[in-house]
């Protein structure tokens, strides 16, 4: 459940993007047409970069993501893709896809040329290069709000089953009101919220 707006910070006043924030709204031209994210209604989104298209890292990627799209679309998740390329170069390239791999790419991509929404996410990291995004990765929950952030270097592609657990413990925790302990898998059981203040008191006690 989204906290109060007065304690929702957004991007415009912090100066980045944080966990817990409202995710920046935008207006970008994609693969299927124009696309607002406040548009995208009672959805999570998880929202990816890549650093180019026709490249083997992110080719691969977009596979898995296109052969896991039945598991995202179970858990309410739009996928949306991500790179400085144009439509036209998006459109080849998942055509090259699925020529050639045989693997239809269901989702979205960004064509981001002015990278107006890399900036706005913090997706370029000029130490690495300053004008194509890194592999990064957000997952915004139905209230716009940013639940998870993790970046990755252009050379070290992103694992998809790893991507998919941690949403089930986002959807989860936040269903229960309850935390997963380290190396969770779904079917695991969960830690009660209440035994944090429990051992936080006792400690206090020296009990």
């Amino acid at each position: 459940m989204m906290t109060d707006d007065h304690h929702i910070l957004n991007a415009e006043t912090l100066g980045h993007v944080t966990l817990g924030m409202l995710a920046p709204d935008f207006d970008a031209r994609t693969t299927h047409g124009n696309i607002k994210l406040s548009g995208i209604r009672g959805k999570w989104v998880v929202l990816f970069s890549h650093p180019a298209d026709f490249t083997p890292v992110c080719t691969t990627e977009f596979i898995a993501f296109a052969q896991a799209y039945d598991e995202f679309t179970k858990r309410n998740i739009q996928l949306l893709g991500l790179s400085v390329d144009s439509v036209t170069a998006h459109i080849a390239w998942v055509r090259d896809i699925e020529e050639h791999m045989g693997v239809h790419i269901p989702f979205p991509i960004i064509a981001d040329l002015d990278t107006k929404v890399s900036r706005q996410y913090g997706m370029i990291h000029p130490a690495i290069n300053s004008t194509s995004a890194v592999r990064s990765l957000f997952i915004i929950d139905p209230e716009r709000v940013i639940k998870n952030i993790i970046f990755y270097p252009p050379g070290v592609g992103r694992n998809i089953k790893e991507i998919l657990r941690t949403i089930d413990a986002l959807q989860l925790v936040e269903k229960e009101h309850a935390y997963t302990p380290a190396n969770w898998q779904p079917e695991d059981p969960l830690l009660c919220a209440f035994l944090r203040f429990r051992w936080r008191r006792e400690a206090d006690q020296g009990t």
